[in-house]
């Protein structure tokens, strides 16, 4: 195969989002079947109880999705640790700190190395929330526990497929720009498990206006917006920028799951980079990934993270909230105060 890495994963994208390749379908399609057969085994051993499911002593709600790649989960996540926390819970967040080194499960703090922890941890960290990471998200929730037993409530950054950790609530994000590509599995298309378990989960939440011409019908979908904020310099974070008057050269930077999207979020805001450089999600960042042509590099609030440490005082940052639909959050507070409520009953 003459294709290098990077230019594999280019043609893969496009073939999973409509390009025709004969030779990507005629490998992949019977992988593909594997993968589907492998993972409803997988399901049913955990629906049958031949393997355990393992539950927590506080309500988790699994933050997730079934496409590869970046959906607007951490930003989703985010938004609803702040709402939980403004309706009088005490929330937490687990990960499994993907990117990160650490084997044993731990609490992150806002200090730690994100080579260590992960960038979405250690994001949530920052972000003022308790957090835990582990390579079995239960262990995570036990570490979480264990170091903030003020937490009353769990969320599950990704895990959607992760049947080992018992749930009491499915949310699972939808990119509405991207859809599902061809509507196949890995590695096929880029999906973890078929479209229909979209309706079997608690809520879907679309990321954008419109949703999936494909997407099941749900009694609960509600729909979220990215709303970009202002431009902050990553060494003086209280020196702000229009995107108009940054100096000279200006390059974009991403390493997330879908780059694309920030791309373009760069130009509806006003701002043509010269180039946009694109990382795979969770990529770790060296000095030599700073592009010496530029003036003023831009990335996002999940690899600003990584870059404090090589910060040489051009990088500027982007944040992005998620604005929520009122009744995503009133439905889900409503919901875990009932479980909590019937969790102390019992």
């Amino acid at each position: 195969m003459s294709d290098s890495p990077s230019t594999f994963a280019e043609r893969l994208q496009a073939f999973w989002h409509g390009r025709r390749d004969p030779w990507l379908a005629l490998w992949t399609l019977p992988l593909s079947w594997l993968f589907a057969a492998l993972a409803g085994l997988r399901r049913a051993a955990f629906a049958c109880g031949l393997l355990r499911r393992e539950r927590l002593p506080a309500p988790v709600v699994v933050v997730g999705n079934i496409h590869v790649g970046g959906a607007g989960k951490t930003p989703l996540t985010l938004a609803l640790l702040a709402e939980l926390r403004a309706a009088g819970l005490r929330p937490g967040v687990i990960s499994r700190g993907y990117g990160g080194a650490a084997r044993q499960a731990q609490a992150v703090h806002a200090h730690d190395d994100p080579a260590q922890v992960g960038d979405e941890p250690l994001l949530y960290a920052q972000a003022g929330f308790a957090v835990a990471i582990g390579r079995r998200r239960s262990e995570a929730g036990r570490a979480l526990l264990a170091a903030h037993p003020e937490v009353n409530v769990i969320l599950a950054d990704d895990g959607l497929q992760h049947y080992a950790l018992a749930r009491d609530i499915e949310l699972a994000v939808v990119d509405g720009g991207r859809g599902f590509g061809t509507g196949r599995l890995l590695p096929a298309g880029p999906l973890r498990e078929s479209v229909s378990r979209l309706a079997r989960v608690d809520a879907v939440v679309v990321n954008g206006d419109a949703a999936p011409p494909d997407l099941p019908a749900h009694p609960r979908c509600f729909h979220m917006r990215l709303q970009p904020g202002a431009l902050y310099q990553l060494s003086q974070p209280a020196r702000r920028c229009a995107p108009a008057d940054l100096p000279g050269r200006v390059v974009a930077l991403a390493g997330i799951g879908h780059p694309q999207r920030f791309f373009d979020t760069l130009r509806q805001q006003g701002l043509t980079p010269a180039r946009c450089l694109a990382f795979a999600d969770h990529h770790a960042f060296t000095a030599a990934d700073l592009p010496a042509d530029a003036d003023a590099v831009v990335i996002t609030s999940k690899d600003a993270v990584k870059w404090q440490a090589l910060d040489n005082g051009k990088l500027w940052v982007l944040p992005v909230t998620a604005q929520l639909d009122a009744g995503l959050v009133s439905w889900l507070v409503s919901t875990l105060k009932e479980l909590r409520h019937g969790q102390q009953a019992a």
